[in-house]
């Protein structure tokens, strides 16, 4: 065979890659006539299905494309009930039945932890959602240069697929945000290109508490809603008003930065508040439009009621939660313990995290805005030693130098709430030589139809 373009074949999906795209692999002869393994990576597979595929460049090592056709189904494969499934990026395994993908994320955890020498019997069945749909309580929409709003193409962040609905969001929020959607078109108002640098509006930000029905609409935008931008803006707030009496907060926030992301230079409140009000485990909360705070809050409160069942506070302990937001896990754990001292590097979220405490009428803690590794020092200084620590770390994990000073204060226990497995496992290596052994690990489904999955873990000190 000839390396001509558009060649079609057919591939064996192996397995899964971190992306959640099946992987195969096929040999085919170059053009000396020796043999070469081409690595292919198929969106929308399923492990052990057969399809057919057209490789543009089956001279290249690896190539990705999408299957032109299924050969072999697998038993797990389902009918995509979103009909933007196949181009856009919001959500990847609509084809797999919710039972397939739950079991998937077990073994998934369960290879990772074995392959770092650790039993796999720790491991228990993911939670997952009785109802798998419109779990979002949190989306971040873009505008593309024509005005369409929508989610990125999936491996295409320069296209922006336009939205009907979004089956992953709550659907109150769609409704708004489908209302935003109108309003632009009416007002023929251009979106930013991102290639340029040149346009008017970036991002449309919806978030709603489910405990409370209250939203807030977050509009990026280059410029502020004054002048010729005016009257639009008196419209918006009108439609908002007038079509979706839940959003208590309605924002446009002027964002000139070259960077890609949601962020604001200036605030501008067309109606309502600056925030919203939540609730979680029991407990409120404050949500500006830039608070972390957990997208899925059904399995979000899961997550809290398994590290309290996990780390079993007591009134006569001292605690500290490290990476603490805005104080999700601080909050129920303040109230069964002695003190609670939260550290977290992003200033804001530490004064909203002192704000809902007082908002819950808790006296007991403190909160410090430091990196963790400078933290934890300062505060074990000042506090003195935790006999229990909670660490919910971003992505990336908490890296090794924290991992060891937290070995080195000796906690009696260590709840370790994580996003990532592989990142959990690097870091529950640092804790080893400090005599901690891992007792228990729970995976927590809190992104249906995506390839994440959270876990809940508790690690003890070994008794000497």
């Amino acid at each position: 065979m000839k390396n001509i373009k558009g060649e079609t074949m057919t591939v064996d999906i192996k397995h899964l890659d971190h992306k959640g795209s099946g992987r195969g692999s096929t040999w085919r002869e170059n053009d000396e006539g020796n043999p070469k393994k081409l690595r292919l990576i198929v969106p929308q597979t399923l492990p052990g299905e057969t399809v057919k595929v057209t490789v543009d460049r089956p001279d290249r090592k690896k190539w990705r494309t999408n299957p032109q056709e299924i050969l072999t189904t697998s038993p797990e494969r389902v009918e995509p009930p979103c009909p933007h499934f196949e181009k856009c990026g919001g959500c990847i395994w609509q084809h797999w039945n919710y039972s397939g993908q739950l079991n998937y994320k077990t073994a998934h955890v369960k290879q990772i932890l074995e392959h770092k020498g650790y039993d796999k019997g720790l491991v228990r069945e993911t939670i997952g959602m009785e109802d798998p749909w419109h779990y979002r309580n949190k989306m971040e929409f873009t505008f593309s240069p024509e005005g369409d709003l929508g989610l990125h193409e999936q491996g295409n962040f320069r296209k922006i697929i336009p939205l009907e609905t979004c089956l992953i969001a709550g659907e109150t929020m769609v409704d708004a945000t489908m209302v935003v959607s109108e309003w632009v078109k009416d007002h023929q108002l251009e979106g930013y290109d991102k290639d340029l640098h040149e346009g008017l509006l970036r991002h449309l930000m919806v978030r709603q508490s489910f405990a409370t029905g209250e939203i807030m609409l977050a509009l990026f935008a280059t410029k502020a809603p004054e002048g010729p931008l005016q009257q639009a803006a008196d419209d918006l707030v009108a439609r908002i008003t007038e079509r979706c009496p839940n959003v208590k907060s309605l924002l446009w926030l002027e964002n000139t930065d070259w960077a890609d992301r949601a962020q604001s230079e200036k605030d501008h409140v067309l109606a309502g508040r600056d925030f919203i009000n939540d609730e979680m485990a029991g407990y409120r909360f404050r949500l500006w439009f830039d608070t972390f705070f957990q997208t899925n809050p059904l399995q979000a409160a899961k997550l809290v009621e398994l590290a309290l069942e996990m780390g079993q506070p007591k009134k006569t302990e001292k605690m500290i939660d490290l990476f603490c937001g805005v104080g999700t896990f601080s909050l129920p754990f303040a109230d069964r313990v002695k003190e609670l001292a939260g550290i977290e590097l992003v200033e804001s979220s530490i004064e909203s995290a002192k704000r809902n405490a007082e908002d819950n009428g808790l006296s007991n803690t403190r909160f410090l805005a430091k990196d963790a590794r400078k933290g934890i020092d300062q505060m074990l200084e000042s506090f003195g030693k935790p006999e229990l620590l909670l660490i919910d770390p971003p992505r990336s994990g908490a890296g090794g130098k924290v991992m060891r000073r937290i070995g080195r204060a000796q906690p009696q226990r260590i709840v370790y709430v994580s996003c990532n497995p592989e990142s959990f496992a690097e870091d529950l290596q640092e804790l080893e030589p400090f005599g901690y052994t891992l007792k228990e690990v729970q995976p927590v489904d809190l992104f249906p139809h995506t390839f994440h999955v959270e876990l809940v873990t508790i690690i003890e000190l070994k008794e000497k």
